[in-house]
């Protein structure tokens, strides 16, 4: 399940370097920490993902100041 977008949609209030409000992973699939309880938005009651992308600091920054595309 591709989600192109999910990496580029604009900050979610509690969004931080370290977590996110939904998956921003652009192939959730992969990533070593699907459906882990406590961890992945996709299991979790809060929606929140604990476990982002290691290049998401560096895209948290950019959409931060509104320079990412």
């Amino acid at each position: 399940m591709r989600n192109e977008k999910a990496f580029h949609q604009p900050l979610h209030p509690v969004d931080t370097e370290k977590q996110t409000k939904g998956c921003r992973h652009t192939n959730p699939d992969i990533c070593a920490k699907h459906s882990i309880p406590a961890v992945c938005a996709f299991v979790r009651s809060d929606n929140m993902c604990f476990a982002p992308p290691l290049s998401w600091p560096k895209q948290f920054q950019k959409l931060k100041q509104g320079k990412a595309k």
